[in-house]
């Protein structure tokens, strides 16, 4: 379905009945990225309700980094709950879905039944993870370059981004998606505001602690976070707190080992409903 926010449209995919499970996605993924999870969620009795992020899949894609701000994003996501009529929700993210579902988890806790946090942790455990960390966070600033992050990304028929989604089951499908520059673009302005250079030498967001029950999942092969940036959302945490370490997966948990990731999803929702 679309869901049109003041003149600019999202796609969103909803399926199944009952309590509702909101799934965000990340860099450089759409709704798609979930549907091992939805068709899972969907048997058991859960509604899914999983948006394309603007600037990608078939949503718009609009210009002008303003449009693209993490507060629009968040405004985006509650509204779709509105249009839903899902009063409250559980919430799951992954990458950077991960981190606007923390947000949203501290600017609207009353909407939010419980967390699950895939891969990403809090930002304030993610500066605080280190040098290791920020090696790994490279591509962040060179993603910063309008223009020369689109070149090389694409240059080589795309083989920098090939590189980097190596162990992204559907990276032929993304290359293809990226093709567009218009698309290129869109997707790499989330990077463009939600990390801007000067946050990397800034002190983290003063942000207030989450409320809901929150599991989080780090993989080992994970190429671009630490498990300290996962382990230290703890520290953020003031409803129950679980954490879960699946071994021998990528960072694409959720296509990559998706049986692992229901089973601990399922039983995260079961258990924050008692």
């Amino acid at each position: 379905m679309r869901v049109d926010i003041n003149g600019i449209g999202l796609n969103v995919q909803v399926g199944g009945e009952g309590p509702d499970v909101l799934l965000v996605h990340g860099y450089p993924d759409t709704h798609a990225c979930w549907r091992h999870q939805v068709a899972a969620l969907n048997a058991a009795g859960y509604r899914t309700i999983a948006p394309d992020l603007l600037g990608f899949g078939a949503s718009d894609k609009p210009a002008g980094l303003e449009n693209y701000e993490l507060d629009r994003h968040l405004g985006d996501l509650l509204t779709v709950l509105d249009r839903l009529g899902a009063d409250r929700a559980h919430l799951v993210g992954h990458d950077w879905g991960s981190a606007l579902v923390q947000l949203l988890a501290t600017i609207a806790p009353e909407r939010v039944i419980s967390l699950a946090c895939l891969s990403v942790g809090h930002p304030a455990a993610l500066a605080a993870a280190g040098w290791r960390q920020r090696e790994k966070s490279w591509y962040m600033l060179l993603f910063q370059f309008t223009g020369v992050a689109e070149r090389w990304l694409s240059q080589n028929d795309f083989r920098n981004l090939r590189e980097m989604l190596a162990d992204h089951p559907d990276r032929e499908e993304i290359v293809d998606r990226m093709r567009c520059p218009e698309a290129l673009t869109a997707a790499l302005a989330i990077y463009r505001t939600g990390v801007r250079p000067e946050t990397l030498v800034a002190p983290p967001l003063d942000l207030p602690p989450i409320q809901a029950p929150t599991l989080g999942v780090w993989s080992t092969r994970d190429r671009f976070l630490t498990e300290e940036a996962m382990i230290g959302t703890a520290d953020h945490i003031a409803g129950s707190w679980r954490y879960e370490r699946l071994e021998g997966v990528g960072h694409w948990m959720q296509l990559e080992a998706p049986g692992r990731v229901n089973a601990l999803l399922l039983a995260h929702l079961v258990d924050s409903a008692r």
